[in-house]
């Protein structure tokens, strides 16, 4: 099935922790490509969401971002240094008792003395809690993916009718190139025999023997191995763009042989009209060949 790789999806879904979404782009590439940006309480779940795009997604460049908003963050958690506290509240102690301080000590002054207290983020809690939203993450994923492939077969379906229709010109084109190429084999056999004609007249020979030569002169421009070869290649086209399976790799390969085949047939056939016709094929598959490129 021909489907494009270029796509855009993004969607988000809420639960009762908060708001879990994602973007993918998704542009032209050889093979897989995944680039996966994760915010850090979601990178335990890279693998995952790696499995999922590689299960799905069988060529580009695919781009994903995610993240994941709270509805509560959570508070640091304060800790009261006891030991340190109490160092300084006997510390206190004796410099009243020798009339350095008066007063009692209050929690301001506590307060002022960063060691009394230790302030820790909850960053554990909420590496717990991105882990914990695994499950509305992949739903959420799978829905992207789902987005992004709706929109892939949209534009493959634009791809599939440029594409056939350029096929169905090809078939014509190599159909004119069959006559054109067997026009001029005749037209070389005639050329050869009234050429032999007026050197037999000069220098005597066998007519039987020259006229073998002739015909086996002749055959080597013959083409039909070559187009039955390429007519067997556009039915191929057919079966592969025909099933539910990517193939735009087997396409682009298919018309590298296609290439090939008309370069043998430019080099066997004789004639001006042949090789207008060679330039014209040639221009084609490199026009289907650009677009082939956009197919996953």
């Amino acid at each position: 099935m021909i489907k494009s790789m270029t796509g855009f999806a993004s969607l988000s879904q809420e639960d009762e922790r908060g708001t879990v979404g994602l973007t993918i782009r998704s542009v032209n590439h050889r093979f897989l490509d995944l680039q996966i940006r994760l915010p850090s309480n979601l990178a335990d779940l890279e693998p995952r969401i790696r499995a999922v795009l590689q299960k799905r997604l069988a060529r580009g460049r695919i781009e994903l971002s995610a993240w994941l908003h709270l509805r509560q963050g959570a508070a640091p958690q304060v800790e009261l240094q006891e030991d340190f506290v109490r160092a300084v509240v006997a510390a206190v102690d004796i410099a009243r008792a020798n009339g350095y301080v008066t007063g009692e000590l209050t929690p301001g002054d506590l307060l002022r003395l960063p060691q009394s207290m230790a302030i820790r983020d909850r960053g554990a809690e909420t590496e717990l809690l991105g882990s914990a939203v695994a499950p509305t993450i992949e739903v959420v994923l799978n829905g992207a993916i789902d987005q992004l492939d709706a929109m892939r077969t949209r534009e493959g379906t634009h791809l599939a009718a440029d594409l056939a229709a350029r096929k169905d010109a090809l078939g014509r084109l190599i159909g004119a190139l069959a006559e054109a190429a067997e026009k001029g084999r005749v037209e070389l056999e005639s050329r050869l025999m009234e050429r032999v004609k007026e050197l037999l007249a000069a220098v005597p020979g066998d007519p039987n023997i020259i006229a073998q030569e002739i015909v086996r002169v002749a055959q080597r421009s013959d083409i039909t191995e070559e187009v039955t070869r390429f007519r067997g290649h556009l039915a191929h086209w057919d079966a592969l763009s025909g099933t539910d399976e990517p193939c735009g790799r087997k396409l682009d390969f298919l018309l590298q042989e296609m290439n090939r085949e008309i370069n043998t047939i430019g080099s066997k056939a004789d004639g001006l009209e042949v090789s207008e016709l060679i330039i014209e094929t040639k221009a084609e598959l490199e026009r289907m060949r650009e677009q082939v490129q956009n197919v996953e």
